[in-house]
């Protein structure tokens, strides 16, 4: 598959990477001609310097015979200039654009992107779904990542452990017999900076960060059992009243009435604009990074402070400070590479990169067949999917413990409506859904376990 990626910054970079790692034919359009030619040579694709809007910069680029074109540009009408002239001029069958300003995606302009108006096949807004997960990441005790699958039927949670942690040392496959009517299975381990798909044998230590696939009806006594027993936040202080800041303050009106809100916003006009669309949240003008504005919003009482501006030494330093006046809980956006491998050292409790987020959002609008739903972890080290077993497939109709699949472990299975827990004498039938966790070099087995192609069209 030929694809074009509009936009050569930390998405469009990453969205390459793992496109052109699974064997497609990649070329990626930026302006900046020194950050185009890093990227080509580091990924050994073809990189094109120009305005990606712009017929001629589309054509060298080979948009005649693209199959796919994802526009991740920082301008929003460059982006959508960008889909219509492929569509328009070049006729590329599917057309992916990223979209920041919140006007374009209000509800009573829903027509703007239709083939027939502004053809754009899928709009991802990267504000909306970091503060859809944030906010799940809010309810979930301790949680470092929260992912719905199976329309919410089970989650993906990352946690990180502690000396509370009752599963210390304790061999994976022994969980089924401490825990018999929790379904829950472990699925990664990061342990230092290496990531891992566990075995049986395997421990769960201090320190690491675990990701189980849970049914979320379990969800609430799956906690304790890794050392997280508060409760979810009741007062909550934002710092940023940008679209990530109002999104999830508008998200906890309306879904959770019961967390009060307070809003910090350092831009008057932009303040006055937050408390106009807010019916019940304080909101103040004022430096995160002040300690008088914390203790005004009350930070010193709260059970969790988000930062969320565009500047991540903010964001950074305000959580910290937050910490120190006696906030519960710290949740800072970071979008700096460099600076993750930090933020928990300085005692940051989450950091939330709309990246990771946005990329994992784009692969599964762009998956082949059968797969619903796609989660990258580590940038890309391994995925979490949601994939429906066909008729044809392989996995189907045989017990898993003959299925010869390293660096592969199935979390779920659900079955009309029911989650069920795959053990070694589990079947998968016809319509199932799987959610699995694989390495990435491991994609190709499950392409085959599948009998659906889970590369890119």
């Amino acid at each position: 598959m030929h694809v074009i990626v509009a936009g050569a910054g930390q998405v469009g970079a990453a969205i390459a990477r793992y496109l052109a790692k699974v064997g497609n034919d990649v070329t990626v359009i930026d302006q900046n001609a020194e950050l185009a030619q890093r990227i080509g040579d580091a990924l050994d694709i073809q990189a094109v310097v120009g305005h990606a809007a712009l017929p001629s910069t589309l054509e060298r680029a080979g948009a005649a015979d693209a199959d796919l074109l994802v526009a991740v540009t920082h301008v929003d009408e460059v982006n959508i200039v960008a889909c219509q002239v492929a569509h328009s001029l070049f006729n590329v069958p599917t057309r992916i654009a990223r979209i920041r300003e919140q006007d374009y995606l209000e509800g009573r302009f829903a027509d703007l992107f239709r083939r027939e108006h502004i053809p754009v096949d899928v709009v991802i807004s990267p504000e909306r779904e970091v503060a859809q997960a944030i906010a799940l990441r809010l309810l979930v005790p301790g949680a470092l990542t929260v992912v719905p699958f199976a329309e919410d039927l089970v989650r993906l949670v990352a946690l990180r452990i502690d000396e509370t942690a009752s599963v210390i040392d304790t061999p994976l496959r022994e969980l089924t017999a401490l825990f018999p009517d929790l379904h829950l299975v472990c699925v990664g381990i990061v342990r230092g900076e290496r990531f891992f798909v566990p075995g049986g044998d395997d421990r769960i230590l201090i320190g690491d960060e675990v990701f189980f696939v849970c049914e979320t009806a379990h969800l609430g006594r799956a906690l304790p059992v890794f050392g997280q027993s508060e409760p979810a936040p009741s007062r909550l202080v934002i710092v940023g009243g940008g679209n990530i800041g109002l999104r999830l303050a508008e998200i906890l009106e309306s879904h959770h009435a019961d967390i009060a809100c307070k809003v910090i916003e350092a831009n008057p006009a932009r303040a006055d604009l937050v408390a106009q669309r807010l019916h019940h949240a304080v909101v103040l003008c004022g430096d995160g990074r002040s300690r008088d504005t914390l203790l005004e919003a009350g930070v010193d009482g709260a059970g969790a402070i988000v930062a969320v501006t565009n500047d991540d030494d903010i964001n950074i330093l305000t959580s910290l400070l937050a910490k120190r006046l006696g906030c519960g809980r710290s949740l800072a956006l970071v979008t700096r590479s460099d600076y993750e491998i930090l933020t928990a050292e300085i005692g940051i409790d989450v950091t939330i990169n709309p990246r990771d987020t946005t990329v994992s959002s784009i692969l599964g609008h762009i998956r082949r067949g059968r797969i619903r739903a796609v989660h990258t972890i580590r940038d890309g080290a391994a995925e979490v999917f949601e994939a429906e077993a066909l008729e044809t497939s392989p996995i189907v109709g045989q017990p898993l413990r003959e299925l010869k699949a390293p660096g592969l472990v199935l979390g779920a299975v659900v079955r009309d409506g029911r989650v069920i827990t795959p053990r070694g004498d589990t079947v998968v039938r016809a319509g199932d859904r799987v959610i699995i966790a694989a390495r990435a070099e491991t994609v190709k087995r499950v392409e085959q376990l599948f009998a659906v192609r889970l590369d890119y069209f």
